[in-house]
């Protein structure tokens, strides 16, 4: 049996970034509903992803629809020379892009 880790390897503001990648149209009472968190402090942190530029928010209807900005750093002092496409490509959450 593995034993379960106290810790959590990405942040709340990474995991919504990752579930926001592999699912543009998913809201913030989904993302709350998968991380544990209420919708409060998921709002937060997609407003704080907007406003960084990790985020774009795109109004469809009554939904938005959320695109990520691949090509900002990690931030961090271990990870700002990682671009979060690179991360999600790691991941393996979005295909690879083509280079000639």
């Amino acid at each position: 049996m593995a034993i379960i880790p106290s810790w959590k390897f990405l942040s709340n503001h990474g995991a919504v970034l990752v579930l926001v990648a592999t699912e543009p149209s998913i809201t913030a009472n989904e993302i709350g509903n998968r991380l544990g968190i209420t919708e409060r402090p998921v709002r937060r942190i997609i407003s704080e992803l907007v406003d960084e530029g990790y985020l774009y928010r795109i109004r469809e209807g009554r939904r938005n629809r959320y695109t990520v900005n691949k090509n900002l750093p990690i931030p961090g002092p271990v990870t700002r020379d990682i671009a979060v496409g690179n991360l999600l490509r790691i991941l393996r959450l979005v295909a690879p892009t083509l280079t000639s």
